[in-house]
């Protein structure tokens, strides 16, 4: 049974994987971009969801009702006005944009907010969980967050495939120049694509704060659960990030059973194994 509480939790973790890596999913399979400061925004999510909840005395969850829509904003400048502009020299370009950005953002928290680490007040949710059996638990917040997950990519792949803007997103993506022709205003539409990433990301810093404590320094290390997520579930593809993100977790809480200090490097095995034997993802399936 204890393996199986090992397998269980290591699903519901990769649900907050799968939030990760959506965004990056979306921005790499619309515009060809790998934002090297995915991470890096992520925690400043959580500073900023921090912010609110002290600030207006709203719970967790409300505070993303804020916080996302400013982060969507916050994507669409972003994407217009640095990255666009890279993107139109050489993808090469927005790697090492990206990465400086990434920089700027993390030393710009570190002055504002201090190396300290901080948490989000989740409350009965971080606590609170119910019982399967004498010795299998789900607890409440690893339940909603990949709830939101499964929900968040079953909604993008939805709106991608049903709504005219979707459609024009994903024709963007397939061919920019063809799309351009027909009145397609494909600056306009990668911009609303960026604003989603970057919506989807805020989500995954307030998940992620609820999770644990988080500091300046520790987006590199959510850039990299989200890659992996990403390659082993495939580039480009929405549910193949979801079944990437479970397989993370579900190799990480196997190998903190094995040993306690194994559980990260077990998943980072996996994530060569599928990139040497199968580099282009389990779950192959483009966006477009």
């Amino acid at each position: 049974m204890q393996w199986v509480n090992a397998i269980v939790q290591g699903i519901l973790l990769g649900g907050l994987y799968a939030l990760f890596a959506c965004g990056l999913s979306l921005m790499f399979g619309v515009m060809r971009v790998v934002n090297l400061a995915h991470g890096d925004f992520a925690v400043l999510a959580a500073y900023l969801a921090l912010a609110v909840i002290t600030g207006l005395h709203v719970p967790m969850l409300w505070s993303a009702l804020i916080v996302a829509p400013l982060f969507a904003g916050l994507g669409y400048v972003v994407q217009r006005v640095i990255i666009q502009r890279s993107l139109d020299v050489s993808p090469v370009t927005t790697l090492l944009v990206t990465f400086g950005l990434s920089i700027v953002l993390q030393n710009g928290m570190l002055e504002a907010f201090s190396a300290n680490s901080h948490s989000l007040p989740s409350g009965v949710l971080a606590a609170g969980s119910f019982r399967l059996s004498p010795q299998l638990s789900v607890g409440y917040l690893s339940l909603i967050v990949f709830a939101a997950a499964v929900a968040l990519i079953a909604g993008l792949q939805l709106f991608l495939s049903r709504a005219p803007l979707g459609r024009r997103i994903r024709a963007a993506a397939d061919d920019p120049e063809a799309a351009a022709i027909v009145g397609t205003d494909v600056r306009h539409v990668f911009g609303i694509a960026a604003a989603i990433a970057f919506a989807t990301v805020a989500l995954a810093g307030i998940a992620f704060g609820g999770y644990s404590s988080f500091d300046p320094a520790a987006g590199p290390q959510r850039l990299i659960f989200a890659f992996e997520a990403v390659v082993i579930g495939g580039i480009g593809s929405l549910w193949g990030t979801l079944l990437g993100g479970i397989i993370l977790g579900v190799a990480q809480a196997l190998g903190a059973q094995v040993d306690s200090g194994f559980g990260v490097l077990a998943g980072h095995l996996v994530f060569l194994a599928v990139l040497a034997l199968r580099p282009s993802g389990l779950f192959r399936v483009r966006l477009t």
